[in-house]
């Protein structure tokens, strides 16, 4: 893959109003603020990341954790440019925008998420693999589809968002660039081509044709042993890296605020990130600081540095491989000991004592019950709209989600665009109303 082709400033579906401007190096930023002013990304205030939706303790949702990836995947493009540019010195023009093109993406790398955090995705996906969806398996027009309701994907999610064209919208959706809809998708395959151990995907079926449009415009290569996959993006490896880094570190501080672990623990895990001579400098800092939360937010604020610069001279030591797709893994699995034994002490941490905590199981146990039964009661009025409780439901639905296409695969998709779209209090709102728990006030 080549750089000068990789980095275009083409929109999806404004394809013939493209043009060389004086201004292109502005785009990928219009990008970042189409996003920011749109009604989805809104909406991620009011999707749970990990833990409950604030009460006394103010923790991150969907929104701020999206605000954060961008501010550090900023930070690495602009350091790889920095650094490619010194390597290649006739590096081509947008690679000054490598920046602004990875924040744009990370800002809507969790626009597809379903509400109720990553236990959303699993209650869609089981409700299809082990529950009523089941009925839906052999009346779909084509086998090959059922696996993009069984492993539902909130990153393939994101892709269609932001590209289809819902009623009423226009060609291209979103009208984003090639550029940074490329660098969204992280795993660049259908979801009967996933791994079956981990079975993500980047694109539904049918979505596929925008994905290869997008493909082949950018010169994105076919995986060399996999040729029904694509490679990835290169700068997707820099968006995920973004991710890891931030729900990695953030969720510590969090679960520090809400005393799921100790000040003393989360110090002593940050701590791990830094040599002894740079250990120095921060015992003297925090000697100056005596609020807890600063101090810990002083030394998140350091680690996130150091792990920025160290991610983007692995991307610039292996930008070979991954211009010729045979880069393996993550970025940050290929971070130094010391770092990467520090980044594997805080995951091991994080699953053992944040992730099974009550608070955080509560919320997926409600929120599993909650989207399983709207799935339920909106399969059935899919199926059957001619029952009289499927008509009156069937008008809750906005009329830009196309629950009248021809086959049961473009329906099931159109209820599963809608409810993926909800906030978790619209979701609960949504459940009580049909189960009768809740009436409007008369």
């Amino acid at each position: 893959m080549q750089w000068d082709i990789l980095l275009t400033n083409k929109r999806l579906g404004m394809e013939h109003y493209h043009e060389q401007r004086a201004d292109d190096r502005t785009e990928f930023q219009r990008d970042y603020d189409r996003l920011i002013f749109s009604a989805p990304f809104r909406r991620l205030q009011n999707k749970t990341q990990v833990f409950p939706l604030p009460g006394s303790v103010f923790v991150h949702n969907r929104l701020t954790h999206s605000l954060e990836v961008a501010s550090v995947g900023r930070s690495l493009g602009s350091v790889v440019n920095k650094l490619l540019k010194e390597k290649h010195p006739d590096c081509p023009p947008f690679m000054d925008e490598i920046g602004a093109i990875i924040s744009a993406a990370c800002l809507a790398h969790d626009l597809g998420n379903p509400p109720f955090g990553h236990s959303g995705e699993q209650a869609i996906g089981t409700f299809f693999s082990e529950g009523h969806g089941q009925i839906v398996k052999n009346t779909l027009e084509d086998s090959s589809y059922w696996t993009d309701f069984t492993h539902f994907e909130g990153n393939a999610n994101a892709f269609r968002l932001l590209t289809h064209r819902f009623n009423g919208r226009r060609e291209g959706g979103f009208a984003m660039t090639y550029a940074t809809l490329a660098t969204l998708v992280k795993y660049p395959y259908l979801s009967n081509h996933a791994d079956s151990n981990k079975t993500k995907f980047g694109f539904f079926h049918a979505d596929e044709s925008t994905y290869l449009r997008i493909a082949n415009e950018l010169g994105i290569l076919r995986h060399p042993q996999q040729p029904q996959r694509f490679v990835r993006y290169p700068l997707t490896y820099l968006l995920e890296a973004a991710d890891d880094i931030c729900y990695q570190v953030m969720d510590m501080e969090d679960a520090q605020k809400l005393k799921i672990i100790s000040a003393d623990e989360t110090k002593r895990l940050l701590q791990l990130f830094f040599q002894p001579k740079r250990l120095t400098r921060i015992a003297e800092t925090l000697q100056l600081v005596t609020d807890v939360n600063e101090q810990i937010a002083y030394l998140r604020s350091s680690v996130i540095g150091v792990l920025v610069d160290a991610v983007a001279t692995v991307f610039v030591s292996h930008e070979e491989e991954i211009l010729s797709g045979t880069f393996q893994g993550s970025l940050i699995d290929k971070l130094p000991d010391p770092l990467r034994l520090a980044y594997q002490e805080c995951a091991s941490m994080a699953k053992e004592k944040i992730y099974c905590a009550s608070e955080v199981l509560d919320v997926e146990l409600a929120g599993h019950k909650i989207i399983t039964t709207l799935l339920q009661e909106l399969t059935q009025a899919v199926l059957f709209p001619e029952k009289a409780y499927s008509r009156q439901l069937l008008l809750r639905i906005p009329t830009q989600y196309e629950l009248n296409s021809t086959t049961l695969y473009e329906k099931m998709l159109a209820m599963l665009d809608f409810i993926s779209g909800m906030t978790d209090v619209y979701a609960l709102d949504l459940y009580r109303k049909i189960t009768g728990m809740s009436l409007p006030t008369l």
